[in-house]
């Protein structure tokens, strides 16, 4: 028996008290119920007792359990999830027992011990056979979530979804089913998991999936994970592989440009291996095609805009419109060709305006033309330069086939290696001709199709062949030097630049084996010009016919000449110039 309880029987033993009997029956069965009830009460520590709200501070909760001394109980276990207090003064609430006197000399009392207690055997059952327990989350702690399931328990991280997510504060006060995966009933530690739930919907999704999944089919996931290659959709029980070329009708840098984890998608089914449990999927296969629209919306001659999304050796690509893309080739950039490298004009991301070329819907091409939008300097320099007219320019370049003329116009000009003489046929046009050298020369062919404008310098004189037949006519009898002996015969120049050719036939009377045996380089020989080809530019000469003049009467020469003689058809096989 307490000692207060000792004091109050003394004192009521020292006075003599009248009470009528009814209230003297009732105050002595009360007092006989509390005597009784403090004379059996045994204060354990582990115990569950009944108690009384006495008080409510900002740290701790008074409650009277009938003991000496009053205990505490941390407001935090009385706390709803938003903060708000579940109890109000006065309140008759059950705590556990943790200590019957703690260093400030109150009983430490706990809430929630004593609902774990209460609701354990239930808990421990539905850990034993797996079933759910329904549990609202009230708060984020470290590693987790507090979950309020009758008694406060732990929600790993890792047990709040099938995939890590980083953002807990979302969770918070929403009630949701678990699983008891792990309780220690010493500690009072509870361990639940959102996970195992989920999985086994996912698990009974998936069959039902595969029962039902047909190729064609549109329907809606949850991105799960991106790669550099695609993503992967899950579908509610089976994850299907969104490549990244069926994302978008357009070019997709990277998955990440398109999609991120946990969206929302509706995509088509393109292709389900049931044995293998696969499925490919296309995005862009549920939004419309633009190139069923490209040739009315694209027509040939019109202006586009887009944006330069690559940038090749031949040419650049222009993003016209999601997934239609057109090509400005490096010959269409510029009417004079002097584009040579596109990635030294134009950078990925430019915007850049064209003219439409070319729509071919069937293979997905649109051509485009950036050139077709500036003036043709063709059609100037036609009207400017006129064909026979001298010009005077600058040489810019010499190559192996030529000389480049800057005539202060866009385009420049070009001398051909044939066009520099009338006879010399082996010119070296490094040795006469330098950079920055003024130079003269006549208008030949201003060429807009094919995009050629041609001089000339030796049309600045006239020809010497033109009137070859008049200096030199079939039969005249010259004194040439040999220029060059050959297996055939011997080369003799008749004016400067204008060669024959003596044929070993024509070379002696008497049978000639080698062309050296009998004549060599430097010797002046005579000889009768017996054949003259304007057009090939060949003339034949005899050594023979020569010598024999006196007995040759001249119209028979001529009459030869126009009959072709089988020596004229045999000389023409030869070229002079070589």
């Amino acid at each position: 028996m307490s000692d207060d309880l000792s004091k109050k029987m003394k004192w009521l033993q020292d006075f003599e008290v009248v009470y009528g009997e009814e209230t003297e029956e009732v105050e002595k069965t009360e007092f006989s119920s509390l005597l009784e009830e403090n004379a059996t009460k045994s204060f354990q520590e582990g115990e569950v007792f009944k108690g009384q709200v006495i008080n409510i501070g900002a740290d701790y909760v008074t409650v009277d359990i009938g003991y000496k001394q009053e205990g505490l109980v941390s407001v935090k276990e009385f706390q709803n999830y938003d903060g708000t207090l579940k109890i109000k003064k006065d309140d008759e609430i059950e705590v556990y027992l943790e200590k019957l006197e703690s260093a400030l000399g109150n009983l430490v009392l706990s809430k929630d011990k004593a609902e774990i207690l209460k609701a354990w055997d239930k808990i421990s059952e539905a850990c034993e056979k797996g079933n759910p327990l329904e549990g609202t989350v009230i708060a984020k702690v470290k590693g987790g979530l507090s979950v309020d399931i009758g008694v406060k328990a732990f929600l790993p991280g890792s047990q709040i979804d099938l995939r890590p997510t980083r953002y807990l504060d979302k969770y918070i006060g929403k009630t949701m089913q678990f699983k008891v995966i792990k309780f220690n009933k010493k500690r009072g530690n509870i361990v639940l998991s959102r996970r195992a739930i989920l999985q086994e919907e996912r698990g009974k999704m998936r069959n039902e999936i595969l029962s039902q999944i047909q190729e064609g089919m549109i329907v809606k996931g949850v991105v799960k994970n991106i790669t550099d290659y695609g993503a992967f959709i899950d579908l509610g029980g089976i994850d299907g592989l969104l490549h990244i070329t069926d994302m978008s009708w357009g070019r997709v840098k990277h998955p990440s440009n398109i999609l991120n984890i946990a969206d929302e998608v509706e995509v088509k089914i393109l292709k389900f291996d049931a044995e293998k449990e696969r499925v490919s999927l296309g995005l862009k296969q549920v939004q419309p095609n633009p190139w069923e629209k490209a040739k009315e919306k694209y027509s040939i001659g019109n202006k586009v805009e887009g944006e330069i999304v690559s940038v090749k050796d031949y040419g650049v690509f222009i993003e016209l419109d999601d997934g239609i893309e057109g090509l400005i080739h490096v010959s269409e950039m510029s009417w004079t060709g002097k584009i040579k490298s596109p990635s030294k004009q134009f950078t990925v991301g430019e915007k850049v305006g064209a003219k439409v070329l070319d729509v071919d819907v069937e293979n997905k091409r649109i051509s485009l033309g950036l050139k077709q939008l500036m003036p043709n300097p063709w059609d100037d320099l036609i009207t400017k330069y006129k064909i026979g007219s001298q010009v005077l320019g600058k040489v810019k370049s010499v190559v192996d086939f030529g000389v480049f003329v800057d005539l202060g116009e866009e385009v420049d000009a070009l001398i051909h290696i044939s066009d520099v003489s009338w006879t010399r046929k082996n010119v070296n046009l490094p040795d006469e001709f330098k950079d920055g050298d003024d130079i003269n020369a006549m208008v030949l062919s201003v060429d807009k199709e094919n995009q050629k404008f041609c001089l000339g310098i030796k049309q600045l004189e006239e020809d010497p062949w033109k009137k070859i037949e008049e200096r030199l006519p079939v039969g005249t009898n010259v004194e040439a030097e040999v220029v060059r002996v050959t297996d055939f015969g011997a080369f003799v120049e008749l004016e400067t630049g204008i060669e024959g050719l003596i044929h070993i036939s024509e070379l002696s009377e008497d049978r000639v084996e080698k062309p050296e045996d009998v004549i060599k380089k430097g010797d002046k020989p005579k000889a009768m010009v017996i054949s003259l080809d304007k057009e090939s530019k060949k003339i034949a000469l005899s050594i023979k016919a020569a010598a024999n003049a006196g007995d040759i009467d001249p119209a028979s020469v001529k009459q030869e000449e126009k009959s072709t003689s089988s020596l004229a058809n045999q000389l023409k096989g030869f070229n002079v110039e070589n």
